[in-house]
């Protein structure tokens, strides 16, 4: 048997939808997680759906693995679950234990450089040969040093951090920077369509790529060799955030106002210039409407 590759976050909204791609190539998988997964185990279908998700990750249990059946390359492919947390870094080293590769997927709104901090230090004690990271397009072009930056931009300047621990770690490494998810831009702007205005920061764009399109290509990198930071993946459109906001509000026969509000600090300025984009790099093929009238 192969060994495992550990996906982190792997029950978010990227592991799930990468987890096939792995099984599907025959490899054992290990997700580190907070609790054992209720429910059957994924499927080595690349186009199967998974668990709900359930990203947190803390507490302590024994771990367990699930048999899935045979994958396309006529290996057994088989995850396996194993409890750490990443927040306090307990249990980490043994999830990694005789791992060579880990992918990590696990990130929130804050807190992404306290856990590659805590994921790096256990990876170089467990003798990892290979780090997979994902990040976000614009991490570097992103200044987050108020509180206002912090308050409404944290994440890109927690997943910057996040990059520079994985890439002084002296561990083999490849980083690859996304676009926002389709995913996350539907949740996000379904929340906001609760309320009898919406608002949006005036002048800020997004270009919105597939999760499934994500997944493939770390599932790629997964395989290949670490390549440092590799080129950025991004959707096919750039579209403004009102427009996104109104898309949805037409798919969902809802009728609200869109308030355009304007923001302050340096990274706002840096988003509202682009610096959140990649337009040279607009590889994607799904597009917003395509995936607005899958998922409304």
């Amino acid at each position: 048997m192969t060994t495992p590759i550990v996906v982190t976050g792997g029950t978010g909204t990227l592991g799930r939808l990468l987890l096939p791609h792995l099984l599907d190539a025959g490899r054992s998988v290990r997700v580190l997680t907070r609790r054992q997964p209720a429910g059957p185990a994924p499927s080595g279908s690349a186009s199967s759906g998974l668990m709900s998700s359930n990203s947190g990750l803390s507490g302590s249990a024994p771990s367990g693995a699930a048999s899935v059946g045979p994958a396309s390359a006529g290996r057994p492919a088989e995850v396996e679950y194993a409890i750490g947390d990443l927040e306090t870094g307990t249990g980490v080293v043994e999830a990694l234990a005789e791992a060579d590769t880990v992918v990590h997927c696990a990130g929130s709104a804050k807190g992404d450089d306290v856990k590659a901090a805590h994921l790096v230090g256990a990876a170089v004690r467990a003798g990892v040969k290979h780090i997979v990271y994902i990040s976000v397009v614009g991490a570097e072009r992103v200044p987050v040093r108020s509180a206002v930056d912090r308050a409404a931009f944290g994440y890109f300047g927690a997943k910057r951090a996040a990059e520079v621990c994985v890439a002084e770690s002296g561990i083999p490494f490849t980083t690859l920077r996304a676009s926002q998810f389709h995913e996350l831009t539907l949740a996000t702007v379904r929340q906001l369509a609760k309320l009898p205005v919406v608002p949006v920061p005036a002048g800020v764009r997004f270009q919105p790529i597939d999760g499934a399109e994500v997944a493939r290509r770390l599932a790629e990198l997964a395989f290949g060799d670490p390549a440092g930071l590799v080129p950025d993946v991004a959707g096919p459109r750039v579209y403004g955030f009102d427009e996104l906001a109104r898309s949805y509000l037409h798919a969902a026969g809802k009728r609200r106002p869109i308030l355009r509000v304007p923001m302050g600090g340096g990274a706002y300025r840096a988003i509202r210039a682009g610096a959140n984009l990649a337009p040279d790099r607009a590889v994607g093929v799904r597009t917003w409407e395509q995936y607005l009238a899958a998922n409304r």
